[in-house]
């Protein structure tokens, strides 16, 4: 069994009593599921919206916690639904900005077959948390929030295709360009995997620093 696919299974399993304990009305599981939750959400969002994500993170709880009641599902499924209503919010706030990014047309002749984890591996390894998320955003939108939803906020390909609302093939293939094209990128700038506070050194902090999770 490859590393780490059980604790996010254990995670998603406590996640998913939590939600059930908040949704009956314990206030102390609800803090327990935004202490999960938000780091995922906040990066997700800061890939999409910039200096402006706590805010939009912060509209988006109010959301949550508004329609918790409404919600079923298990801790994964909890996270898609979370990661939706955080990027309706985004979406309203760059419709309003009127500077919404204009996605790139993916061309049929260049898509790439998915390829291995190596790929997301070699890419998180090499990037400081605000260097990749200022990168994740010069991606075509398509890829930017692709990557975000799988490398950021955790989801698998079905679950991140459901946020979309585009298929789980398409999804998976736009976060692989996404991550080639960082790589590319960051080999191009020297950057190698020596370098500190790496995105995946950040969600593991977050999540060793959560009292939950001792």
């Amino acid at each position: 069994m490859p590393q780490g696919k059980q604790p996010a299974r254990a995670r998603d399993a406590e996640l998913g009593a939590a939600v059930a304990r908040a949704r009956d009305g314990d206030e102390a599981a609800f803090g327990v599921v935004y202490r999960m939750v938000q780091p995922g959400l906040l990066g997700y969002l800061r890939g999409l919206v910039g200096q402006d994500a706590e805010d939009v993170a912060s509209e988006a709880w109010l959301e949550i916690a508004r329609d918790l009641g409404r919600f079923r599902g298990d801790g994964a499924g909890f996270r898609g639904w979370s990661a939706t209503i955080a990027r309706h919010r985004a979406l309203d706030l760059l419709r309003r900005r009127r500077s919404r990014p204009v996605a790139a047309a993916l061309d049929g002749d260049l898509v790439d077959r998915p390829g291995p984890h190596s790929t997301h591996d070699q890419a998180l390894e090499a990037m400081s948390t605000e260097q990749a998320l200022a990168l994740v955003r010069s991606l075509p939108r398509e890829q930017a929030e692709a990557v975000l939803l799988r490398v950021v906020v955790g989801l698998d390909g079905p679950a991140a295709a459901r946020v979309l609302g585009k298929r789980p093939g398409a999804v998976r293939t736009a976060a692989h360009r996404g991550l080639k094209r960082l790589a590319r990128r960051l080999a191009g700038d020297g950057v190698t995997a020596q370098t500190p506070h790496t995105l995946r050194h950040s969600r593991r902090a977050a999540a060793e620093s959560d009292p939950s999770h001792r």
